[in-house]
């Protein structure tokens, strides 16, 4: 199964971006919940706030609820996401990484 048809089997519409190696965003938030799903490459997120990080790879999903402080930085090989907006609240506290998602179903 491609991370697209997983994404939408999840009933999640999601749009695709992408950045080349070493791309950075600076710590921000969004005031909706996000999911993040890796279809190529890896993509390090910093949780601040929690004094975290996440490294995602092809086929990871990375749960952040509106308002998580948020930063990143792209792999050596550029990353290509998927991204879904869900409305605040849709997902539990916390920021959730799930490796495999892709593969795993859950």
């Amino acid at each position: 199964m491609t991370p697209e048809e997983r994404v939408a089997g999840a009933g999640l519409d999601a749009s695709s971006w992408g950045n080349g190696p070493g791309e950075r965003y600076l710590p921000h938030r969004h005031d909706y919940d996000k999911i993040l799903v890796v279809a190529e490459g890896d993509i390090t997120f910093g949780l601040p706030e929690i004094k975290r990080s996440a490294t995602l790879v092809a086929g990871d999903r990375l749960d952040l609820p509106a308002g998580t402080l948020h930063d990143a930085l792209v792999g050596h090989a550029g990353v290509r996401c998927l991204e879904a907006h869900l409305t605040p609240g849709t997902l539990p506290r916390g920021p959730f990484h799930r490796p495999g998602w892709v593969r795993t179903g859950d």
